[in-house]
């Protein structure tokens, strides 16, 4: 019985508290979130170091605390960043919308070709290749993806991720890349990506910290479109 009056006291003493928090975590867990970001597979897009802003209700209204789709809202779009717990890597992870299904997609040193038709590519400007921050010898491109033109870092020497087989993506999957594609562990690695492994797309960047320099706040990518 006492345990039971302690319990009622702490829920009468902070029951605002309590619910408050309870709210806010079902916030994160269906609605939005945010993740921090230890590597640097997506650069330039998204450095080490910054934390996103992750729309969980983009593609599905979820149960709370759990992966169970209560409705399908939409599906990925070619080009969309999406948050998924991937099964194959046994880790979230942040990547690229590369293929829809149906798509058959292959690589050639690093040239990605869709359904027959190779992406165009050009250098980035000055500006932009200042901003990123990539060393001399790494190469940063602008890639054309249908409607969405974002920036690719190449490494001096190709890897061996630089080429693959056209390939088909089965139906209710993705094939997913890192915007830095000689240094990341993408569908050329873990295979094509589940829908129902994606939990939300990622569209700001909320802030950042250079990890690399006292963790100070990099102000520049603070509420940054992604």
């Amino acid at each position: 019985m006492n345990v039971l009056k302690k319990t009622k006291q702490i829920w009468r003493n902070n029951r605002g508290f309590i619910v408050f928090i309870g709210l806010m975590l079902v916030f994160r867990s269906a609605i939005a979130d945010w993740n921090d970001v230890p590597s640097g597979s997506m650069q330039p897009t998204i450095e080490i170091g910054d934390r996103i802003l992750v729309n969980k209700m983009a593609y599905d209204l979820r149960l709370p605390f759990s992966t169970v789709s209560l409705l399908k809202l939409a599906d990925p779009k070619r080009g969309d960043i999406v948050i998924f717990m991937s099964e194959a890597a046994d880790n979230r992870l942040v990547k690229r919308v590369i293929g829809m299904p149906g798509d058959v997609v292959a690589m050639q040193q690093n040239v990605l070709t869709i359904n027959g038709k190779p992406l165009t590519y050009h250098e980035v400007d000055e500006a932009t290749a200042m901003q990123a921050a990539t060393s001399s010898s790494e190469l940063l491109l602008t890639e054309q993806l249908g409607s969405v033109a974002h920036p690719v870092k190449l490494a001096p020497v190709a890897s061996g991720l630089a080429d693959f087989a056209p390939v088909e993506v089965p139906d209710g999957h993705y094939l997913v890349l890192g915007d830095n594609r000689d240094n990341s562990a993408d569908s050329r690695v873990i295979g094509f990506v589940p829908r129902d492994e994606i939990v939300g797309r990622a569209g700001k960047v909320l802030f950042s910290l250079d990890y690399q320099n006292y963790y100070l706040p990099r102000s520049e990518r603070f509420f940054s479109s992604l």
